[in-house]
């Protein structure tokens, strides 16, 4: 089965996501890898890409591009399956891709597809609380990887790189610019997240978050409420209405865990739950919770954290 998987990179580097979509389908068929611009795409091979082809003409697409590229792409290799990941970006060009394609699309994939007789996915729905099988009946099919909920796996491989210059177009509509959101792991890639609320009672006391993460290496974020009161950058909101993230540990500070936020943040591998409130919701969903106050145990947390390290 031949299969496309879009690559998407930032920095000239291939990001976290992309590597996990193109090892997520070179378990389903051969894997053909499509990107853009200056990108070092040669690392695409030890993850099971056969071949990549890159159309350097093309620096920041925007939606409709990408979804040209894309499309291009598939009609010249015959490909039966595409895989994108489904973040902000996958989210966006995906659907596109299956209406021109008259392709099914299964969204938040967790699993390889069972391919033997009907082709059929698992993804994850109603914000991580249940599973769906989807049967995938159209010749062309479209699957969104849920992030970090399949592990890439490296080999020697190498692939064969290829330049394109599909003639995209104009699109009709175009994003002037962005804000940018730092040289950090973006939050969907990220395995450490440290994250807080109002508990921290205002931007002046971040410093400690930030300590943290750097000590642990996360990334940092925050609930909605610190968002919108612009204690912190919208990029960093976690949640139903922001960011899902299924990090492997995911530190919760001075947050009460309304269902809003339990739905952007419970596909975590482990969740550490900080706060004042023995009553706090978030505890319920915590594997390891501390009724203290973040001022004195995120401070404490990073000392003892600093020790470990340097006594390893």
């Amino acid at each position: 089965m031949s299969v496309i998987v879009f690559v998407e990179s930032k920095n000239g580097k291939v990001s976290k996501a992309s590597f996990e979509a193109v090892s997520y389908g070179s378990k389903i068929g051969e894997v053909t890898a499509v990107t853009y611009g200056e990108v070092d795409a040669s690392s695409l091979g030890e993850f099971g890409a056969k071949k990549v082809l890159i159309h350097k003409g093309l620096n920041s697409p925007n939606d409709q591009q990408a979804t040209k590229l894309v499309v291009a792409a598939v009609t010249e290799t015959g490909a039966n399956v595409v895989i994108f990941s489904q973040d902000q970006i996958g989210k966006a060009i995906a659907p596109r891709v299956s209406a021109a394609l008259n392709a099914g699309h299964a969204s938040g994939a967790i699993e390889v597809p069972k391919t033997d007789g009907d082709f059929i996915v698992k993804t994850n729905v109603f914000s991580g609380k249940a599973f769906a099988y989807v049967k995938l009946n159209s010749e062309k099919k479209v699957i969104s990887l849920l992030p970090n909920s399949f592990s890439p796996e490296k080999s020697e491989g190498t692939a064969e790189i290829s330049e394109v210059s599909y003639d995209l177009g104009t699109a009709g509509i175009t994003v002037k610019s962005f804000k940018s959101e730092g040289e950090g792991i973006p939050l969907p890639e990220a395995e450490l997240v440290v994250s807080a609320g109002r508990g921290l009672k205002g931007p002046e006391n971040w410093g400690m978050v930030e300590d943290l993460a750097k000590t642990l290496g996360a990334t940092t974020a925050c609930s909605r409420p610190v968002a919108d009161i612009g204690w912190r950058p919208h990029h960093e909101h976690v949640g139903q209405t922001g960011v899902a993230i299924r990090p492997n540990l995911y530190i919760a500070a001075g947050i009460s865990g309304a269902i809003q936020h339990l739905a952007g943040v419970n596909g975590s591998k482990t969740i550490v739950v900080i706060n004042t409130d023995s009553e706090a919701p978030f505890f319920k969903a915590a594997d390891y919770g501390v009724v203290g106050d973040a001022f004195e145990v995120l401070p404490k947390l990073n000392e003892a954290l600093k020790k470990f390290k340097a006594a390893q």
